[in-house]
């Protein structure tokens, strides 16, 4: 990725990341949220001068980056655009942690794709399949961290940190709009780029 390209990708998520910081209504809630963030963002400058993503990944990957630290600004169950898409949707909840995981699945497909076929080699009809049921899985991982964090090392910022609104099934629902964004990537590549190409490629 040329570096110019790249800078700027950067400068727009420490910009937001940045005003998620300043802005944030529970700074605890927001130190836990971005702990994956900062444990993401070491991995992506660590292997980067030995594994780079396309230009197409990293913005993806910066798009999620965002939409998650975003969130921790307000907490996920209080977040002002997630009120917004309440009242244009008419729901009975804020939406904006189904978007978030959503957005797991549909943006970080490609990405994972990309990894699975330039970094680790798996064959090209492997890589394509794999990044969906490695997005359940850490889906699915990351809803026991969720329990992990809030029932037994922060139990104070726990209501905050689940943001299940109430939602007994917030965990189960969070793992499907996962799967059904990764499957949505999934549908949009094979119609866009496999479907196009020789049954040997694929």
């Amino acid at each position: 990725m040329k570096g110019h390209k790249l800078f700027w990708v950067g400068m727009m998520f420490i910009t937001i990341w940045t005003n998620s910081l300043i802005g944030t209504t529970d700074i605890k809630n927001w130190l836990i949220e971005n702990t994956l963030t900062i444990l993401a963002l070491l991995f992506l400058i660590i292997n980067y001068k030995k594994h780079r993503f396309s230009n197409s990944s990293y913005f993806l990957i910066c798009v999620f980056l965002c939409l998650h630290v975003y969130g921790s600004k307000y907490t996920y169950a209080d977040n002002t655009f997630g009120y917004w898409l309440q009242d244009v949707f008419d729901t009975s909840r804020n939406q904006y942690d189904r978007l978030v995981h959503f957005s797991f699945g549909f943006l970080l497909y490609y990405p994972l794709r990309e990894f699975y076929l330039n970094w680790l080699k798996f064959p090209n009809r492997i890589a394509t399949i794999i990044p969906i049921s490695t997005i359940f899985s850490l889906s699915a991982f990351y809803e026991i961290l969720e329990w992990l964090v809030a029932d037994v090392f922060f139990v104070e910022e726990g209501v905050s940190y689940l943001g299940t609104q109430g939602d007994v099934w917030d965990a189960q629902k969070d793992m499907a709009m996962a799967f059904l964004g990764v499957v949505i990537a999934y549908g949009i590549y094979y119609r866009c780029v496999l479907s196009k190409q020789p049954k040997s490629n694929i």
